[in-house]
């Protein structure tokens, strides 16, 4: 059994993140020094905290599911356990011995063998933000669009595409502008399973402006990702999320800490010191650039002008819009946008290999 898959309550939820990263299934077993079943922790209930403003460093002991569902060994069979799967839809069950300690865990995969694939089509458009000059990935995109620029043996775009595309998500549009001819190129040379459109910005329209292009033309929800954002998580429950929560923008967002190296001074008005904290940590959900997006959204952004997303997102609160945040883990987001994190992306693909 994986070791990834077990957890006990005294961990924080930074440490239970990294863990579900780990093993890859979406949920941990809580367990005592023994092994002995006390619940099971999901990447939804970690969601919750999150935006109930616990921190990272926060125990998890308060937000796990005390009342998880398991089996027994004894009753265990491949049967019950596929009608469990099938009926629940559970990411994992855990297996206890009678003392209700924990022998396994198992999951989809490993009881259906990949031959009944759990994910389903999902019919809504991607779009990707696509037509930036990648300024901060100089001097490559001098030659190439950001969006090619290689990560291993293939593309960044070839990279992002790839997670939506085993979900199910097959209908792309690219917003272009800097050397879209050669996009156009590289895509027109490859024999693809998917849809591809463009929609070409005669100048620059900003962060979102080129959305104002799909006016008319798009009648449902739809994910929107920047070129250089990298993300593993389930679209199926931001959708969800972002349809229960009646949202007209949900921004996915990562849930980041961070130690500042120094101590930090409060004063008072006098210039007395108050307080002296060393090198405190700060939690915060740093936007990824992926979003999704209600069509009603499209009519707030200007036609023609560079908006940016940050003037969508203040229009829309301005008019009373709900605009909702969908956390994710550390691990779960990639930003190959800059020289630093670039290399960050090649390391963590290589060592997944």
């Amino acid at each position: 059994m994986d070791k990834n898959f077990l957890i006990t309550k005294n961990k924080t939820i930074k440490h239970a993140m990294e863990q579900i990263n780990l093993n890859k299934h979406k949920c941990i077993v809580v367990v005592d020094k023994s092994k002995k079943m006390l619940g099971t922790l999901s990447d939804g209930d970690i969601r919750g905290a999150i935006l109930k403003s616990f921190k990272l460093d926060s125990k998890i002991s308060p937000i796990f599911n005390r009342k998880a569902k398991f089996i027994f060994k004894k009753y265990c069979t491949d049967e019950k356990l596929k009608k469990l799967f099938l009926t629940k839809n559970y990411d994992i069950i855990p297996i206890l011995d009678k003392n209700k300690k924990v022998v396994d865990v198992t999951y989809w995969s490993k009881i259906f063998k990949n031959n009944f694939s759990k994910k389903s089509k999902i019919d809504i458009p991607v779009v990707v933000m696509a037509g930036g000059e990648g300024t901060r990935m100089r001097p490559f995109t001098h030659i190439l669009p950001k969006p090619l620029i290689p990560i291993n043996d293939k593309p960044v775009i070839e990279h992002i595409m790839e997670k939506f595309v085993i979900q199910g998500l097959s209908n792309f549009i690219f917003t272009i502008n800097h050397k879209a001819e050669i996009m156009k190129a590289f895509f027109k040379e490859m024999e693809t399973t998917y849809k591809i459109k463009y929609l070409e910005e005669k100048k620059p329209l900003g962060t979102i402006g080129s959305i104002r292009l799909l006016k008319n033309k798009i009648k449902k929800n739809f994910f929107v990702i920047n070129c250089d954002t990298i993300i593993n998580i389930d679209y199926k429950e931001v959708l969800n999320f972002h349809i229960k929560k009646k949202n007209v923008i949900t921004i996915i967002a990562c849930a980041k800490e961070y130690e500042i190296p120094y101590g930090i001074c409060k004063t008072n008005n006098s210039g007395q010191l108050k307080k002296l904290t060393e090198k405190p940590k700060m939690n915060f959900l740093a936007n990824s650039g992926a979003y999704m997006f209600d069509p009603k959204i499209i009519n707030l952004i200007p036609t023609k002008k560079k908006f940016d997303v940050n003037e969508l997102v203040i229009l829309a609160k301005k008019k009373k819009m709900k605009v909702g945040v969908f956390p994710i883990g550390e691990g779960n987001w990639f930003d190959v946008g800059q020289w630093g994190e670039y290399k960050k992306t090649i390391n963590s693909i290589n060592n997944n290999d």
